[in-house]
């Protein structure tokens, strides 16, 4: 069993005062705690560096609807997966949030956009990365494609992993340009290593 945080159920929880004070973030969630020794924290490594695919898009489906029978993605028009370089998702071979992304979508019944945010620089991962080192590394590399396509839009963008928050703000930033845009977020797992 997954232990849950059940953060889509209560306003002001951890995840969204992440983002306080650093972008307007609407509503934020995670599934699940990412810990040193979490089965959530196995799935991903299954998922990301042992090609699972499955567990993406199956966890994404199992997230999608607490989601949905809570309200939470009530008001969502769009699902947008945090990106990867092309480089980096052509030696991965997919992207993890991406996958995560298709299942929610499953449930949901919201479209995933893919093509409206990209990364336009490869960084190194934010694994090992201190806080501000996190921050400075991603900040100004994601691009909106087309501001028109999500103005008056609310999205929801996807992430398997919250620690920082460092990408999904230079995200949110990013797609916030677009006029008149909400944001929301959700990920598999929030971590408290």
């Amino acid at each position: 069993m997954i232990p849950r945080s059940g953060y889509h159920l209560k306003p002001e929880n951890p995840v969204e005062k992440l983002f306080w004070g650093r972008c307007m973030i609407s509503k934020a969630a995670a599934f699940s705690f990412y810990t040193r020794d979490s089965r959530i924290r196995r799935l991903i490594h299954q998922l990301k560096y042992k090609g699972v695919k499955e567990i993406g898009s199956e966890l994404g489906r199992i997230y999608a609807r607490s989601l949905k029978s809570s309200g939470f993605l009530d008001d969502i028009d769009i699902i947008i997966p945090v990106p990867l370089h092309p480089s980096k998702k052509r030696q991965r071979g997919f992207n993890q949030s991406d996958l995560i992304s298709q299942g929610i979508s499953d449930v949901s019944g919201i479209p995933v956009d893919t093509r409206q945010l990209f990364r336009k620089t490869v960084t190194k991962t934010q694994t090992r990365k201190l806080r501000y080192d996190r921050w400075t590394n991603v900040q100004d590399i994601f691009r909106v494609g087309d501001k028109e396509k999500l103005r008056g839009r609310h999205i929801l963008l996807v992430d398997d992993v919250i620690t920082t928050g460092s990408t999904i703000e230079a995200c949110a930033n990013e797609i916030l340009k677009a006029e008149d845009t909400k944001v929301s977020v959700v990920a598999l797992a929030f971590s408290l290593i």
